[in-house]
């Protein structure tokens, strides 16, 4: 059923409901003086929803150089709205809305640097553009209900996000802003107090950017265990050793090799002031269509890596493209391109597209494109055909796309976070949590950040490495936090025991034999202030739980519509009891495996109501199966 917009108006007196809402005073230290416009409108927006308290929902709207705003207000399910604002002249709208702080736990946005504790208002918000973040936040409550989510839909001009708590009225405050002309796209948000899981609140947050949107899709290597070249080798490269893991990643499950940053210098002393020309180390690599063929004899796909934006001090490409640059960062003797202008975005899609024309590359890995984001960039050059970086960005990206499928319709490009846009769901294949090594909690809260916004995108773990001598038991953990992502691995495969590899093959067997409940399923992390303690995957047919700290898991009911007949529980705690609640009794097939797979029983295993403890050791694993 679709409901008309209808247009906002200032709701009747009725002296039976609640008054809307009134905003008290805040103190905002962050707020310039002096810099208000002559013209500035005001205006309350009764949404059509009601707060847990049963006080209507009023967005309250400033237009700064605007007195006039268009509004409407459209029903989008229970307790969701949707609200479109437009400006009669050019205006920097701000839209604001308080929720009460009853039983908040979290706030979760896409920031991968930001803590899930609850941010007080009065700090800056968050700029987020088509190479920088992305526009929504959720304000979470006990049993991980959302008490707020809310998103805009502009993802690709800059939109300033706030959240956090008003501590005049312990109220938590949402602010969007955004910069409108007449004619151009209006202010679209969409708010959600429907009360749900927050990750369901967040998958239709991701269904209603995704209305209309075109994406080619994944190519299935994308969704399969990768190798990294980057913590195992980091600038050592060359044709051999790149050949040599290759070889060792398709024996332990790998699908494809990422060759990082080393490829096109001789330089191994780390920063990017040989980035720009594009052209292969002739020592390393003399040959580049010969390697690429070598390693796709081993099955394995072929991506590279690129610094997108830089432009080295040390490259011939430097003297050209001097005088169009965004800014320079003289601590990575490097500076950014200006994508505004077309020569500079002729001159990347050039030298990038090679790797897959010439060299038959399967992909690219495109790193940095969050450097485009750099605030108040200089006016735009002589010559450029864009006003704005984010339009020349995303016409280099686009153009950069048209011309890879042509030659690969399939072609694999990786981004990484923070440039998390939908506004770059068309151009990219898979999203890679960014820079956490040895960090596996924190490559999880990463990792399942990422898939809860990441659309079509296959979502990969930062690359997996660890000390030569770590035990299995640790590799094990490190794999089982990167569950419900693809596994990137990076160490040196020639230099583990048997014990290593045992493990490591059979931890990415389970991500290649489950990738689609994993991936693809029904995603459920708990407890987003506590970094996921818990997660849980889910499809029609299997479930699969993680266990990251001494939580009980709870048995799906298997009489339910969609009640699955495999149950696994990936044990990544350092204790070995697992308790598993139920709720009637039933029996159950179980095995359990050690950290390389080893079966160390299998049993019939009768359950209770209630509680029921099972030993599984840590980076083990056990499957339950149902009777039919």
């Amino acid at each position: 059923m679709t409901t008309e917009p209808r247009p906002a108006a200032e709701p009747d007196a009725d002296p039976q409901q609640p008054a809307p809402q009134q905003l008290a005073p805040v103190w905002r230290p962050n707020t310039p003086t002096g810099a208000t416009p002559g013209t500035v409108g005001h205006q309350q927006l009764d949404t059509g929803l009601s707060l847990s308290t049963g006080v209507p929902l009023t967005v309250h709207l400033t237009g700064l150089g605007c007195d006039r705003l268009e509004t409407a207000v459209t029903p989008a399910g229970d307790g969701v709205a949707l609200i479109e604002v437009r400006a009669v002249a050019a205006a920097t709208v701000r839209a604001e809305w308080r929720v009460p702080c009853l039983g908040a736990t979290a706030c979760w946005t896409p920031d991968t640097n930001a803590s899930r504790w609850l941010p007080p208002s009065w700090i800056a918000p968050r700029t987020v553009s088509l190479a920088l973040g992305a526009p929504v936040a959720s304000l979470v409550g006990a049993d991980d209900r959302a008490l707020c989510t809310a998103a805009a839909a502009e993802t690709s001009a800059p939109v300033r996000v706030g959240a956090g708590v008003v501590e005049e009225t312990n109220e938590f405050a949402f602010t969007v802003e955004q910069d409108l002309t007449p004619g151009g796209p209006p202010l679209r948000l969409r708010i959600d107090l429907s009360g749900h899981h927050f990750a369901a609140t967040l998958r239709d947050v991701t269904a209603w950017w995704a209305e209309g949107l075109d994406h080619p899709g994944v190519a299935p290597a994308a969704r399969m265990p990768a190798y990294s070249t980057w913590y195992s080798l980091h600038q050592n490269v060359d044709t051999a050793v790149v050949e040599r893991q290759a070889a060792l990643a398709a024996a332990v499950g790998c699908e494809s090799i990422i060759v990082d940053d080393g490829w096109q210098t001789t330089d191994r002393a780390r920063g990017y002031g040989h980035c720009g020309d594009w052209e292969p180390n002739p020592v390393a690599f003399p040959d580049p269509a010969a390697h690429v063929a070598e390693v796709h004899r081993t099955g394995l796909a072929y991506l590279l890596w690129y610094a997108l934006p830089f432009i080295g001090r040390h490259n011939d490409a430097w003297d050209r493209f001097k005088g169009m640059i965004l800014r320079e960062e003289p601590h990575l003797d490097a500076a950014v391109l200006d994508p505004r202008h077309p020569e500079v975005r002729a001159y990347l899609i050039e030298k990038v597209s090679r790797a897959v024309e010439q060299w038959d590359m399967d992909g690219l890995k495109l790193d940095f494109i969050d450097r485009f984001a750099v605030t108040d960039p200089p006016p735009a050059p002589a010559g450029a055909d864009h006003a704005t970086v984010h339009e020349g960005l995303l016409q280099l990206l686009a153009d950069l796309d048209a011309r890879l499928r042509r030659t690969r319709p399939d072609v694999i490009v990786e981004h990484r976070q923070p440039y998390v846009s939908p506004g770059l769901w068309p151009y990219a294949t898979m999203v890679r949590a960014t820079d956490c090594p040895l960090s596996p909690a924190e490559n999880r809260q990463r990792t399942i950040d990422c898939r809860l916004t990441a659309g079509p995108l296959a979502v990969h773990a930062d690359m997996i490495t660890w000390h030569s001598a770590e035990t299995p038991e640790s590799i094990a953990v490190h794999l089982v936090n990167a569950l419900f992502s693809v596994p990137q691995i990076s160490v040196d495969l020639a230099a583990q025991s048997p014990d290593q590899l045992a493990t490591l093959r059979f931890w990415l067997g389970i991500s290649r034999r489950y990738a689609d409940v994993l991936q693809l399923g029904v995603l459920e992390p708990a407890r987003p202030d506590l970094g996921y303690p818990l997660v849980r995957a889910r499809d029609h047919r299997t479930t699969v739980v993680a266990r990251y700290a001494p939580l009980p898991v709870a048995l799906p009911d298997r009489h339910a519509a969609d009640g699955p007949q495999t149950l696994l529980v990936a044990n990544a705690d350092g204790g070995p009891v697992v308790l598993l609640t139920a709720a009637r009794p039933e029996k159950v097939l179980t095995r359990v495996q050690d950290c390389r797979g080893e079966i160390l029983s299998e049993a019939v295993l009768d359950l209770v109501a209630g509680v029921n403890p099972v030993t599984v050791p840590t980076g083990g694993l056990l499957t339950l199966t149902r009777e039919r």
